[in-house]
């Protein structure tokens, strides 16, 4: 069990002849994804080989090795039609993102997956509000991306820092912290890994990641990494208080950030008191959230909670 992606997932990559997209894929497919195609209209009807990619690795309980074939399409429509896709990672540039989404919704993806980064905030404005009217479910953009070790992997999230799954579930804004988490409870596991960006618009939230790991059966206590910016965790508190019966165990990056400067992420500002991380890190404690100030911390506060 896994939410959003699971073994039976069926991968295209809209940008896989580019550099970016030629690298993660290789990546993907030697950690055990199944990666049916990719898409560019230039290139339709070639094939792309991937040397020490095929698909034996990390995902399928294997070390990788031989090649893969990988045919590329010229739209989503044909690929779907063609290999019965149910998953498009995006790693078009950004001037071209909208179109991808929005062509990849037309054609009745069920999940987006946007790496891309410094996509303009009113085309993630319009590509999310049309994918949710037609059924897509978008997680990014500037993501890492999804991971269910064992199962498959859709992004940038190297397979081997946790390779084995487990009972924990973890939802981040950053991917970096995403791998340290990942890395410090390497020895228990994941269910589950999702990076949903920390862009100021993003398709898939704290809250909708919560209620999945809370109906799934498989995820025993979940991990949430926010940051300063915005009133996202404090959402997710409410969430929590209400609907999440499972340990949560959470962590706010930017307890030493300067008042009005962006950090890393576009949408990591913050003005005043709104948005800080103690007020963060207070509303998710008073929802029953324990809240570690450090990463290390944080995987101690699992570990306590899983004893």
């Amino acid at each position: 069990m896994a939410i959003f992606l699971d073994k039976g997932s069926k991968i295209i990559v809209q940008g896989m002849t580019g550099s970016e997209g030629m690298k993660h894929t290789r990546r993907m497919l030697a950690s055990g994804t199944d990666i049916v195609g990719g898409v560019n209209p230039r290139k339709a009807g070639t094939t792309v080989e991937f040397e020490g990619a095929a698909g034996t690795g990390v995902a399928a309980g294997g070390a990788g090795g031989g090649a893969r074939s990988v045919p590329v399409f010229g739209t989503v429509a044909e690929a779907r039609e063609a290999t019965g896709a149910d998953v498009s990672v995006v790693f078009v540039p950004p001037a071209f993102a909208k179109a991808a989404v929005v062509e990849a919704a037309d054609a009745g993806a069920p999940l987006v997956v946007v790496i891309t980064e410094g996509i303009p905030v009113h085309d993630a404005v319009a590509f999310r509000a049309y994918a949710q009217q037609r059924g897509t479910r978008i997680i990014g953009p500037n993501c890492p991306g999804l991971i269910s070790p064992g199962l498959s992997n859709a992004g940038i999230i190297p397979a081997d820092i946790a390779p084995e799954p487990g009972r924990i579930g973890l939802v981040s804004k950053s991917g970096t912290l995403t791998y340290q988490l990942m890395y410090e409870l390497r020895d228990i596991g994941f269910s589950s890994c999702v990076g949903i960006g920390g862009d100021p618009v993003i398709g898939t939230t704290h809250i909708d990641c919560l209620a999945a790991f809370e109906k799934d059966p498989e995820t025993d206590l979940i991990v949430m990494i926010g940051e300063i910016g915005g009133d996202a965790e404090e959402r997710a508190a409410e969430f929590v208080r209400e609907h999440v019966t499972k340990p949560v165990v959470g962590y706010v990056a930017g307890f030493t950030a300067p008042e009005g400067k962006t950090m890393g992420h576009a949408g990591a500002i913050v003005s005043g008191s709104s948005g800080t991380a103690r007020a963060k890190k207070e509303a998710l404690e008073a929802a029953g959230v324990q809240v570690g100030e450090t990463p290390t911390e944080t995987a101690r506060l699992v570990l306590d909670r899983l004893a």
